[in-house]
């Protein structure tokens, strides 16, 4: 082998191995933006609740498309470019589009107008190309079909090829008509969008503010929700309108031509576009796009862009199709207005689950189409990232024409004496609802408040209640649970033992704009997993109260020794607890008291040197005591033990007298957990082992009896091998239980 050609060989694998971590890189980036794509499609077209502008959207959509360019081996079939966002609602009846319906190319760029065109007067050389220039609706894409001029079927998009059989909705917009005026076609099928009527919106959103409803972001939000609705009678109270601007499948229809599709519609009944132009060069194109600017406010409907359109269906078809998008035509987005105002406060918001969620007060200002007074810092990375500071100059832009957002900070226009926000300081390290502790939850990026009585976390706090590892009613936990609260049925964890049957069953797990009941079956079954949980025993209710420095063993602990929760409220233990800690230096009194522990069984002689023939060791320590004793002496205590005592519920008892205990099995014997056991999860092992006597803790210390050991385990099996614990796994625990 000569040298170049070693040299060439070398080069060649080390071209090779950079192109391979590029493809890796590429990879992860790819799966990355597929999965941040998808999750906004969903807020888009499954819920209405969008929580990033049309343009940040377009900018993940276009990174993934260069990338799958780029590395066209790493496209999947399941990626975004290859299909239209938005499954349809279990809800509705599906179903399947004639042809299906494909969503367009988005840009803000009039140099990609000029490409667009450019490239479709290559792909059809010396040929003229008029094309069609309309607004582009921000409304609910929708499918008319008439059958020999009668309306058969209306469906939303959903994904593309299936959609969301929404006929009656459809029937209760009045311009919609039930059969079409004149000689009709054998088959119609027309496109275009729902819209809700702007002084409709704002006075439907003033009846909602007089009721103390939620209001409704936007109108085009309010028109997907409201033909979400499984009532058709509530839809016909909705300022609903239809603009139709396209046709899907036809048979009959003698049209050639896109530009004569609006006077068809017209002379047919239907509700069409009422501006177009026809352009047969780039000027042209442009000079329509910025004429449509200067008047769309004025229609009755909301637009964010204008669509261009080849208007010949011949030299449609000849261009064809991508897998999501026709290759002739592009839908050209209007930049959204900015504003600037100044920030004059940030303030923090604690959200149902405990996320503490910091908001821009502004000086108000007016922007697309609303006066704004605040808008979403999101969370503590964001504010140092943007250098958010009181008192600056700031630029706003509402995301989607929806969510307020500061976009970015006017530097030159900052005060001398901003300083950065300090979130931690600004807190004081407390909750600013209850004071009770924070922490800052890596997996969210944010602050949580840490007390589940925190009169903001009601959510949280019925989702605590209803966790397997507390009442195990876990049939309305996540979404139910936020239903619940918000729909008023639920204001405390017990009221759940209030709840009706038909009150769940009706339950809307959507928005009052997009409903999606919950459902007899599953009604049935959440009801059957709250009556069951009124029998559990006293120690899970313990822990579901969820009582400060209370966990579950220790609620295992203290269910041993007392019959009821009254007796656990006015514990003469706990109070002996306290009292013995409070005495300790009276050799005389803390042995009277230690004595009635020991013999209780409560507390056991202290194995400590220090401490030996006059300490003892009991069940609980004085912090988990005094505890106790408080939240059950407290307002909200008391209110417990009431409610329990009304709804009938008396948790079994699991006490043992000192000697029973001493005979459990288990008693004394210290457990530590770690890997994946065969046949059980760890919470039934600890259970298990908390039942016959044994404690479980985390870590593992020369006190340590045995770690429990299943596949995959951790550190802590290391730390047992070290320090000569004794290791088993689940059969010998099986035989040992």
């Amino acid at each position: 082998m000569t040298r170049l050609s070693i040299i060439a060989d070398i080069r060649r694998n080390s071209y090779r191995a950079k192109m391979a971590k590029d493809e890796t890189r590429a990879a992860k980036r790819m799966e990355q933006l597929r999965d941040e794509i998808r999750k906004h499609d969903r807020l888009y077209y499954e819920e209405a609740a969008p929580i990033i502008s049309d343009r940040e959207y377009d900018h993940l959509y276009k990174e993934l498309i260069d990338l799958e360019m780029q590395f066209p081996d790493l496209i999947t079939p399941d990626s975004p470019t290859q299909r239209v966002g938005g499954k349809p609602l279990k809800a509705f009846e599906q179903v399947a589009h004639l042809i299906p319906m494909l969503s367009l190319d988005n840009t803000y760029s009039e140099e990609e107008v000029k490409n667009f065109y450019a490239r479709i007067q290559r792909l059809l050389p010396n040929e003229k190309i008029p094309v069609v220039i309309e607004p582009k609706v921000d409304g609910v894409a929708v499918s008319l079909i008439y059958e020999n001029g009668r309306l058969r079927q209306a469906a939303t998009r959903g994904d593309g090829n299936v959609g969301d059989n929404i006929t009656q909705n459809i029937r209760t917009i009045r311009s919609v008509p039930e059969r079409l005026r004149g000689a009709a076609p054998k088959l119609l099928e027309v496109r275009g969008e729902v819209y809700m009527d702007k002084h409709g919106f704002e006075k439907l959103n003033d009846e909602r503010r007089k009721a103390g409803l939620l209001l409704f972001a936007n109108p085009r939000n309010a028109a997907a929700g409201s033909l979400k609705q499984l009532d058709p009678a509530i839809v016909a109270k909705r300022p609903l309108d239809v603009v139709l601007y396209g046709t899907g499948a036809t048979e009959g229809v003698d049209v050639d031509v896109h530009s004569e599709i609006f006077p068809l519609l017209k002379k047919l009944g239907l509700p069409a576009t009422e501006r177009w132009w026809v352009a047969e060069s780039v000027e042209e194109i442009l000079e329509a796009i910025h004429e449509l600017d200067g008047i769309r406010h004025k229609f009755a409907y909301q637009t964010d862009g204008a669509v261009v359109k080849v208007n010949s269906f011949a030299q449609r078809e000849r261009l064809g199709f991508t897998a999501k998008s026709p290759r002739w035509a592009i839908a050209y987005k209007y930049e959204a207005e900015r504003v600037q105002t100044r920030l004059n406060e940030i303030v923090i918001q604690v959200g149902r689950t405990g996320i503490l969620t910091p908001v821009a007060v502004l000086e108000p200002v007016f922007v697309s189409g609303s006066t704004v007074g605040r808008a979403t810092l999101h969370n503590e990375d964001e504010i140092k990232r943007k250098d958010i500071r009181i008192g600056d100059t700031v630029v706003i832009e509402k995301a989607g024409e929806v969510i307020p957002a500061v976009v970015e900070v006017v530097k030159s226009k900052r005060p001398r004496d901003a300083k950065p926000f300090d979130f931690a300081k600004h807190i004081h390290g407390k909750c600013p609802v209850c004071g009770g502790p924070i922490r800052r939850d890596l997996q969210f990026v944010a602050w949580r408040c840490e007390n589940l009585q925190c009169p903001a976390q009601t959510t949280r706090r019925v989702e605590f209640f209803a966790a397997r590892t507390a009442l195990d009613i876990e049939s309305v936990g996540g979404i139910v649970a936020d239903k619940l609260v918000e729909r008023g049925l639920v204001r405390e964890p017990l009221d759940l033992f209030e709840l009706k049957t038909e009150q769940l069953a009706k339950l809307n797990l959507g928005t009052d704009e997009e409903s999606r009941v919950f459902g007899e079956k599953n009604a049935t079954k959440a009801i059957h997993a709250i009556e069951r949980a009124r029998t559990l025993p006293l120690s899970r209710w313990l822990f579901a109260l969820a009582i400060p420095d209370v966990g579950r063993t220790t609620a295992t602990q203290l269910a041993r020794f007392h019959e009821t929760i009254e007796d656990v409220a006015n514990s003469p233990l706990l109070r002996g607890v306290l009292q013995y800690h409070e005495k300790r230096d009276d050799k005389e009194d803390a042995k009277e008291i230690a004595d009635r522990l020991v013999q209780s069984g409560f507390a056991k002689p202290s194995k400590s040197k220090a401490e030996k023939g006059r300490g003892i060791t009991t069940e609980v320590g004085p912090v988990v005591a005094q505890s106790v004793l408080d939240f059950f002496a407290s307002a909200a205590g008391k209110k417990i033990l009431r409610r329990i005592k009304e709804l009938g519920i008396h948790p079994k008892s699991e006490k043992v007298s000192s000697k029973k205990a001493a005979e459990l099995p288990l008693s004394g014997k210290t457990f530590v957990l770690t890997g994946t056991l065969p046949s059980m999860t760890r919470e039934e092992a600890t259970e298990k082992i908390e039942m016959l006597g044994g404690h479980v803790t985390g870590s593992v210390s020369k006190k340590t009896d045995y770690v429990l050991a299943g596949t995959e385990p951790g550190s802590k099996f290391d730390k047992a091998k070290e320090l000569g614990v004794r290791i088993i796994d689940e059969p010998e625990f099986r035989k040992m239980l």
